[in-house]
């Protein structure tokens, strides 16, 4: 049987619209489209965040996502998924990340969103450096990868 479902992992400096992402996804079986867009905030406890740095090792940070929406395939009915990523800088108010997800219904594409999303910040090897303002003591941090709880 040949399967009707696209992916679209795509690693990027340009920056990332929440509604070109999403677009991709977009089918007319589909009841839902899920998405999440990460973007920089401004504060991390008491300093003050100019931007935020990405940068990953692309093939294998773009293998590391396929095989996450291959495995959000077995969980969820889910139908098209797009994960865009960006690397270099991301200023504050930027946007970082766009998950999107097509499916029948909106339970299965919004529990595939969040567990990806989870997944990629553990899992996929895109490292990310805060960059603090001055005014709050400057310097910059490289921040480990999350962990579930």
């Amino acid at each position: 049987m040949t399967s009707n479902h696209k992916d679209f992992v795509c690693i990027t400096s340009d920056p990332i619209r929440l509604e070109a992402v999403a677009n991709l996804v977009h089918d007319p079986k589909a009841g839902a489209v899920s998405t999440f867009s990460g973007t920089t905030r401004d504060n991390f406890e008491d300093k003050v965040v100019k931007t935020l740095a990405y940068e990953a090792y692309i093939p294998m940070a773009e293998k590391s996502i396929q095989g996450l929406i291959d495995e959000a395939r077995v969980k969820f009915d889910i139908m098209h998924v797009a994960i865009y990523h960006k690397i270099g800088d991301c200023p504050v108010g930027d946007t970082s990340v766009v998950i999107a997800v097509s499916s029948a219904h909106r339970r299965s594409g919004l529990e595939a969103v969040s567990w990806l999303i989870d997944e990629l910040k553990v899992k996929v090897p895109i490292w990310k450096k805060e960059v603090y303002s001055e005014n709050t003591g400057g310097g910059a941090t490289w921040k480990a990868n999350s962990t579930l709880p």
